[in-house]
């Protein structure tokens, strides 16, 4: 079976053709991304692998439909990207890569703090500089202080037990709290508001949806602690942009770390280093001091790319032979 692999960059590539050896799968790595004004490559293909940044929108799919696509394989954990009501209307089944590494995300996570409140960015570049000063670098001990999880999935329970690794006290806020696993683990749930005034650290780690865009707002941001660190290592649309600047221009926080961003596209995975960043609030972002930006690399490791390529690559075997797709990974049932 050949399959179009859009968006593909040179870390996909070893991990899934290795994968697809001998399985009788071939896939077809195409640099630029999906959407309706491609669709049109997919011709011919029963099915076809997407990434976050492609757009699936009900143009594209009733193209791809039209091509013979039967099967979305988005090699991600979320689906924001696809009309699923799109979807399953043209009968084309979605399916995606649920947990492919929770330990890598939430690491990540970590590091993003540390870095941001240790300095080590800036230290890094200030000493490659010659210039070995201090001044400006200070931290604070995480131990004893207080961090704020919004989303207990399994990468926010990770992050929580690491944290909590550090000696800080852990409050949590879920729309669906496990209260058996926060009582084990010696956490406690609080309304947002409550976690909002009292975290020192604010890390998200829910999935983007009606309810959670915009999350972190002009209103939300108010009720933070002065001088508390907000870490988005999930998805940018829970983040109002403008609010976040705002906030930051009046010394509301004390420092903001991001592995993802609003509006990702044609931006995060591009090199752009000989271009003009059109994105005016990203490049403001970007100038402040006290904001750490990573390109959406939180999934980025060996475990983490195995994982994904295995269970894509087995769902799509799985297709051809007229099996079930692998249980937890289906998005919606085509109709």
């Amino acid at each position: 079976m050949k399959v179009p692999f859009y968006d593909a960059k040179p870390y996909d590539r070893p991990f899934f053709v290795k994968h697809g050896e001998g399985q009788g799968i071939e896939y077809l790595f195409h640099e630029f991304r999906l959407s309706a004004e491609t669709a049109a490559s997919a011709a011919g293909s029963e099915a076809i692998c997407a990434f976050v940044n492609d757009t699936l929108d009900h143009a594209c799919l009733g193209r791809l439909a039209a091509s013979g696509v039967r099967l979305v394989a988005l090699r991600c954990a979320g689906f924001n990207q696809v009309d699923l009501k799109a979807a399953a209307a043209l009968g084309i089944r979605v399916v995606r890569v649920p947990a492919y590494s929770p330990h890598a995300v939430a690491e990540h996570a970590v590091a993003l703090l540390l870095t941001l409140n240790r300095k080590i960015h800036r230290a890094y570049n200030r000493v490659r500089e010659h210039n070995f000063s201090l001044n400006g670098l200070v931290g604070f001990d995480l131990h004893g202080r207080t961090a704020g999880l919004i989303g207990t999935g399994k990468i926010g329970k990770l992050t929580a037990q690491i944290l909590k690794g550090f000696g800080m006290e852990v409050l949590l806020f879920d729309l669906y709290p496990d209260e058996t696993w926060a009582a084990e683990q010696g956490f406690a749930y609080a309304p947002v508001e409550e976690l909002l005034r009292r975290s020192d650290v604010v890390s998200l780690h829910t999935p983007l949806t009606p309810e959670t865009h915009y999350l972190v707002n002009a209103r939300t941001l108010a009720m933070m602690k002065e001088n508390a660190y907000l870490i988005n290592t999930s998805r940018g649309g829970l983040i109002d942009t403008g609010a976040l600047i705002e906030a930051l221009k009046q010394k509301k926080l004390g420092g903001v770390a991001l592995d993802v961003y609003e509006i990702e596209e044609g931006v995060f995975f591009e090199d752009l280093s000989h271009d003009v960043l059109q994105d005016d609030d990203l490049a403001r972002l970007l100038g402040f001091p006290n904001v750490l930006v990573t390109s959406h690399q939180g999934f980025l490791t060996e475990e983490a790319l195995s994982e994904i390529a295995r269970v894509t690559t087995e769902n799509l075997v799985r297709l051809a032979k007229g099996e079930e797709m692998l249980p937890g990974t289906v998005v919606n049932p085509a109709n």
